[in-house]
């Protein structure tokens, strides 16, 4: 149950109850105890929708939930999810990536135009100047040739629905054509009433939008299948109004209902009622599958909507737009197969050669481009996050970066998902002291804590994408990514899908995207850099720029190099802090030790509180050491989709900052190929080998030997079935052995 529960609370997750009508509401609380959830899981879901969201409601709804013959079940859920984007991972279409490929996202976008995360809204202007017989003509000019025979309502009644009443509208008029209605109403000196009837300030007024009969008001008193009305409260108004304006509809009049909602009147242009259905059912399919949920009953062409130049309950029904969109159904149709197909146009190459190509500006000299995107590699605690928070401080100051210039300093976000808040700005100003250069620019620098509020990488990409829109970033640093990886990462499939996000992200931002990742097991030297990332090839396939940071081993000689080296420094720093007048120390006594420590005693002395600053000083040089035995050392290599390979960099890491280091060049890295390790097979045999041919030559001695005597060589070869000229190698190679006069002998301590 745990495992399934978990399954339909996720899906959950893919559904706004906001764009939910009532009964759909109802639908997934039955369902969730249909299927053993609790009223909590219910309640939970249901505070997202705040508008309509009420204390105690959900608990009183799920008492009533008794069972029934006819139950609803979490398949309801599960339809909810797909038709709000969820697929089953068997369904996801998206292909791995190599390392030659660039992005483009599927061939069809299934008609997922808009994205309505990034939908932030467009204002809707009631009219300056209030006109109802103006908003009434307007709007039957636009819609109606005049001698077409309409139908309007301005009478009603009230009907109960739950804790509420609405108002529903009766038959009303549909014997009057467009034409006389203008008439009168331009004849009315602006009184409404005197045409269509007093108005009911509470219910407003309603409209069919296609020219009936004069017969009935049903579907088959249609005469002319012109329009459709698209109409839905799942968004608040602005967010309507910008997703109809974004789907290009071809809109003969927009009306403001005077509620919750837009009522668009959308041209159809339809032939016969079963090309209206058709026609119909693929509009509304396409607004539905861009973030407006249809109240479906509204597919009629008998159905009734707002009549502009009313009341209702205080706000007025306006028209907000006429004549919007693409010119007719044809024009948008054709329009809309052109977005959903997501390829690129065919570019011919005659003009290849006519100016020369522009790339993308450099952001780190050698190594990235602007707009681009690098993965730095390494193992746990080679202080990736430290190189991470250096780059950031390098991009917004115009530093070097590892010796790599940045040739475009600018604004970064660096997104924080592993230290809390406190931590990562200690972090930062911890690294700027240590670096020492000052920190005039650290206005550049965004930091965006996440620690404990991050969700998956594909939630998480449109919410950085709305925030940053606006921020003009030059890079976009996450750190690290383990924390919304999503899927096995070592899924090829899985990780295709995850770093689509960074491409995302990049195009959108028109920003680099840096992030870091961990080594696989085993040991790295023998590997190259696109093979030493954890996880399927994608990760290392993906990136413009891939930089490992690979541990290096350090013999006691060098560290004691190191000591000897911040020491000296050390000294000689103090010494002209204190008595800058000491002007002993030659070029050569700064690299000496025993020297330097002579001249410091020299110049300290001479001052008054001498002792003490000399502990002073000591107490500096033991943290100086501590430092030194704590550096770890670090090659940097890398893998450049856009340039030559650059000559590896080495470096110390010494908390908080890595300080190149050129002496470590030398350092040759463990080889982990299958070329070594044949190498080291053959030595580790051969070595095995010759252990077990000295311990038969031991054991033959101990058999043979009186008394730990001499023993005749030819005797000891008998034994051992080999010649006696192998017998001399196998004593050859023994520190145990020596042959005198024919005769074999162990070899005493004092002969050794």
């Amino acid at each position: 149950m745990e495992e399934h529960k978990l399954n339909l609370l996720e899906l959950l997750d893919y559904i706004d109850p906001s764009m939910l009508n009532y009964q759909e509401w109802v639908n997934v609380g039955m369902a969730l105890k249909y299927e053993g959830y609790s009223v909590n899981d219910w309640d939970s879901w249901s505070q997202r929708d705040s508008a309509r969201y009420h204390d105690g409601e959900t608990e009183k709804k799920w008492n009533t939930f008794d069972g029934s013959t006819k139950p609803v079940t979490g398949a309801t859920i599960t339809q909810l999810a797909k038709d709000n984007g969820w697929k089953p991972y068997s369904a996801d279409s998206n292909d791995s990536f190599d390392w030659g490929d660039s992005f483009v996202a599927s061939i069809d976008k299934g008609y997922q135009l808009i994205n309505k995360d990034y939908i932030d809204g467009e204002k809707v202007l009631p009219p300056r100047t209030w006109n109802p017989v103006k908003q009434i003509t307007d709007y039957i000019e636009t819609l109606f040739s005049a001698d077409d025979i309409i139908s309007y309502v301005n009478d009603g009644y009230k009907h109960e629905q739950g804790d509420h009443e609405k108002w529903l509208p009766n038959r009303g008029v549909y014997t009057k054509t467009a034409g006389q209605i203008i008439d009168e109403l331009r004849k009315s000196n602006g009184d409404v009433g005197m045409v269509l009837g007093d108005p009911n300030v509470e219910m407003g007024a309603w409209i069919r939008f296609n020219p009936l009969d004069g017969k009935g008001i049903t579907n088959e008193n249609v005469v002319d299948y012109r329009y459709s009305l698209v109409e839905s409260d799942s968004m608040s108004i602005e967010q309507q109004y910008e997703v109809l304006k974004k789907l290009e509809l071809p809109i003969a009049v927009l009306v403001h209902s005077g509620g919750k909602s837009l009522h668009a009147i959308v041209k159809v242009d339809a032939q016969n009622y079963p090309q209206y259905q058709e026609r119909v059912d693929y509009l509304y399919k396409i607004v539905e599958k861009n973030g407006l949920k249809i109240d479906r009953q509204n597919k009629n062409p008998s159905r009734l909507t707002r009549l502009p130049g009313f009341e209702r309950n205080g706000k007025k029904q306006y028209i907000v737009d006429r004549n919007i969109g693409q010119a007719n159904w044809d024009e948008w149709k054709e329009y809309i197969e052109d977005l959903n197909d997501n390829l690129p146009e065919m570019e011919n190459m005659a003009g290849l050669f006519d100016k020369p190509i522009e790339l993308a500006p450099e952001l780190i000299g050698g190594v990235l481009r602007q707009g681009h995107k690098m993965l730095i590699a390494g193992p746990s605690k080679a202080g990736k996050s430290f190189a991470l928070i250096e780059l950031a401080i390098s991009i917004a100051e115009g530093w070097s970066w590892f010796g790599f210039p940045i040739n475009h300093p600018g604004r970064v976000l660096y997104v924080n998902l592993e230290l809390d808040d406190r931590s990562a700005s200690k972090r930062f100003v911890d690294i700027y002291n240590q670096l020492g250069r000052g920190h005039q620019n650290v206005k550049n620098i965004d930091v965006w804590n996440l620690r404990g509020k991050t969700s998956p990488m594909d939630k998480l990409t449109p919410k950085l994408i709305r925030r940053a829109a606006k921020q003009n970033y030059t890079a976009v640093i996450i750190d690290p990514i383990y924390k919304v990886l999503t899927g096995d990462e070592n899924n090829a499939h899985d990780m295709s899908i995850f770093v689509n996000q960074f491409d995302r992200i990049a195009t959108e931002l028109n920003c680099s995207v840096i992030y870091a990742h961990h080594h696989s097991k085993g040991a790295q030297g023998g590997k190259n850099s696109m093979d030493r990332s954890s996880g399927s090839g994608v990760f290392a396939r993906d990136p413009d720029a891939i930089l490992d940071l690979i541990e290096l081993p350090v013999t006691e000689d060098r560290y004691i190099f190191k000591e000897n080296e911040v020491v000296c420094e050390l000294y000689n720093q103090a010494i002209k802090h204190y008595v800058p007048s000491y002007d002993r120390v030659g070029p050569d006594d700064r690299f000496s030790k025993k020297q330097m420590e002579h001249h410091l005693m020299s110049a300290i002395n001479t001052l008054p509180n001498s002792q003490e600053t000399l502990k002073y000083i000591d107490e500096q040089k033991q943290k100086a050491i501590q430092s030194v035995r704590q550096a770890t050392a670090w090659r940097l290599e890398g893998t450049l989709r856009e340039f030559p390979k650059f000559k590896p960099v080495n470096a110390w890491f010494r908390y908080p900052i890595h300080v190149l280091d050129e002496t470590l060049q030398d350092i040759k890295l463990e080889d982990d190929s299958p070329k070594e390790k044949w190498k080291k097979g053959v030595q580790k045999s051969n070595q095995n080998r010759s252990e077990k041919t000295q311990q038969e030559l031991e054991e033959a001695f101990n058999v043979l030997s009186v008394d730990g005597g001499p023993v005749e060589l030819m005797e000891v070869a008998n034994y051992l079935d080999i010649k006696k000229t192998a017998l001399y190698n196998r004593i050859r190679r023994s520190m145990k052995f020596k042959t005198v006069g024919g005769y074999l002998y162990k070899t005493n301590d004092d002969d050794k």
